[in-house]
């Protein structure tokens, strides 16, 4: 049970572990969980739009797939230029402790191999969360977001994902809470007049 704990303490390391990618872009900041979390959603909705693909499986690697940055740290592409972190190594030293562990580093090598379609949709589930986090910047006035946006679609590698990425990019970041336009934002009730 203690390794247990400790595995749920490291996950926890993952709240305050920044992506550091947004210090480039110039505004946004977010946890590698927060960017985790959303990357769940999205690969939840690939797995669904996908035939013969297995969901729950493309959840757990969204999941897992940024775990061993509970250990390095996340290196942004131009720590990229000059760093590599040992990856393998994070994950088979974690892997050792747990009872569960093998499915982990079985996910996560999944995950980095990039072969299967499960695999393939968890790595689009990656791209699809900062697509939508450049969209919600483009939206706020960043001029540089717009720029990223066209590398990270680049990266895509499915037809579910491309066809979600369009979506996303005509789709205003705002519209799933401000899209009526009623008197409620007035009144704070459609029956007020």
């Amino acid at each position: 049970m203690k390794r247990i704990a400790n595995f749920l303490f490291e996950a926890g390391m993952l709240k305050r572990t920044p992506r550091s990618g947004f210090q480039f872009l110039g505004s946004g900041a977010e946890s590698v969980a927060e960017h985790i979390f959303r990357t769940v959603y999205v690969g939840y909705a690939l797995g669904r739009m996908s035939r013969n693909a297995d969901t729950d499986r493309i959840i757990k690697m969204c999941l897992f797939h940024d775990l061993p940055e509970a250990r390095t740290g996340d290196l942004n592409y131009v720590n990229k230029k000059y760093m590599k972190a040992d990856e393998e190594k994070a994950v088979n030293d974690l892997a050792e402790t747990l009872p569960f562990g093998g499915e982990i580093k079985e996910l996560i090598l999944e995950f980095i191999k990039g072969e299967s379609l499960e695999a393939q949709l968890a790595h689009d589930a990656d791209q699809l969360e900062m697509v939508l986090a450049l969209k919600e910047y483009k939206d706020l006035g960043n001029k540089y977001a717009d720029e990223w946006l066209g590398f990270a679609l680049k990266r895509l590698r499915t037809d579910a994902a491309r066809e979600l990425s369009r979506t996303i990019l005509e789709t205003d970041s705002s519209l799933w809470w401000f899209g009526d336009k009623s008197d409620w934002w007035i009144h704070g009730s459609k029956d007020k007049k």
